[in-house]
C-alpha cells in the first residue's frame, strides 16, 4: 500500500506517495490516473536505491483543485513539480511522467534542466510547436468532434463522466489498452458523448481494489481539475511562442506502448520519430507490447527500462 502525506508547494497542497532514500525519482500521472498509477514502479525504485514521489497533480485526488481554469497551463504544472523538489528539501530529480505527465515532464525538462537533470517521457513524445492553434487543427464534423474539443465546453464533459465514476473509468482505461481496436482518443459524437460506444470492462491489469482506488479519488475530486489540462491547449501553444528554438538537452528516454490508440493519431508515429531533433541526448525509444496505460500494463518492462536508464546515468 503506497504510503501518503501532504505537502504545501507552488500555493497549493499536493498529496504525495513517497517510498525509499537517494536520488529523487518524480513520477507524473495522466488522465485519467492519479499517483496510484504509479504503484507499481514506487516499490521497485525504492528498492533500488532512489527516493520515488509520487504526487496527485494539481486538481487530482487529495491535491488542492483551483477553481480558475486558466491555472492549468503547462507553466504552472511545471512550477508545481520545481514547488514540490523545494518542498522535498531536493535541488534535482529525474522526472518520469506517463500520458499528460509525459507533456509535463518533458517541459519541465525544457524549461528548468538546472532541477530536472534527465527526463523519461512515456506514450506521449516531446512535440514541437503546432503551426496553428491546437482548436483549429483537431477535426470536427456535424455530426462529431475529436476528444480534446468535447472537453472544451465547462460542464458538458463533467456530466457525461461524474455519471457513474467507476464505469466511466473501466471504459475509458480499457478502451486505451488499444484491444479490438478501440479508441478513447478519437471522435465523439455529439449526440450519444464519448462513453456510449465504449465497452464497460475491467482491464486484465487492473483489479477491483485498484479500480475503487482509482474512482474513490474521482468521486472525491470530480472530473473538472482534469478537462481544465485540456481546456489549456491553445493557451499553451500561445505561451509556447517564448519557447521556440529550445532543446530539451537532458539525457531523455521515451516509452511507449506497441498498441496505443493515441500513436494511431494522424501524424504521431512521424513526431516520435522526429524526437531526436528536439532531444538531441535521448538515449533510446523503446516500444513495449501493450496500450496506452504503460506503465500499469506492463510494470516489469517499464521497471527494468527506467532502473537501467537510471543506472546508466548514476
Amino acid at each position: 500500500m503506497l504510503q501518503y502525506r501532504n505537502i504545501d508547494a507552488n500555493g497549493l497542497r499536493f498529496a504525495v506517495a513517497e517510498q525509499g532514500t537517494g536520488p529523487l525519482v518524480l513520477l507524473c500521472h495522466g488522465f485519467p490516473e492519479t499517483s496510484y498509477a504509479w504503484r507499481h514502479q514506487i516499490g521497485a525504485l525504492a528498492a533500488a536505491g532512489y527516493r520515488a514521489v509520487a504526487p496527485d497533480l494539481r486538481g487530482y485526488g487529495g491535491t488542492d483543485r483551483p477553481a480558475d481554469p486558466q491555472q492549468y497551463t503547462v507553466w504552472h504544472l511545471v512550477g508545481d513539480l520545481v514547488g514540490i523538489l523545494d518542498a522535498l528539501g531536493e535541488t534535482q530529480a529525474v522526472v518520469v511522467g506517463n500520458d499528460w505527465g509525459a507533456t509535463v515532464a518533458w517541459h519541465a525538462a525544457l524549461l528548468r534542466p538546472d532541477r530536472f537533470r534527465a527526463v523519461v517521457g512515456i506514450g506521449v513524445p516531446m512535440m514541437g510547436r503546432a503551426p496553428r492553434a491546437p482548436s483549429l487543427l483537431f477535426p470536427r464534423t456535424e455530426e462529431a468532434l475529436f476528444y480534446t474539443l468535447y472537453f472544451q465546453q465547462s460542464g458538458v464533459a463533467e456530466r457525461e463522466l461524474e455519471a457513474d465514476v467507476p464505469a466511466t473509468l473501466r471504459k475509458i482505461l480499457f478502451a486505451g489498452t488499444g484491444e479490438g481496436g478501440l479508441n478513447p482518443f478519437g471522435m465523439v459524437d455529439r449526440a450519444a458523448g464519448m462513453l456510449a460506444p465504449l465497452p464497460d470492462a475491467l482491464p486484465a491489469w487492473l483489479t477491483q481494489h485498484d479500480l475503487d482506488t482509482f474512482a474513490q479519488s474521482f468521486a472525491a475530486s470530480g472530473f473538472r481539475g482534469p478537462l481544465n489540462y485540456y481546456r489549456n491547449l491553445d493557451r499553451n501553444w500561445e505561451l509556447q511562442g517564448a519557447l521556440e528554438g529550445l532543446r530539451v538537452t537532458v539525457p531523455a528516454l521515451y516509452l511507449a506502448g506497441e498498441r496505443d490508440p493515441g500513436l494511431a493519431m494522424p501524424g504521431m508515429r512521424a513526431i516520435v520519430d522526429a524526437m531526436p531533433a528536439l532531444v538531441p541526448d535521448l538515449r533510446g525509444s523503446v516500444m513495449l507490447p501493450c496500450g496506452h496505460w504503460v506503465p500499469q500494463e506492463a510494470p516489469a518492462l517499464v521497471n527494468e527500462a527506467l532502473l537501467g536508464f537510471l543506472r546508466e546515468l548514476d
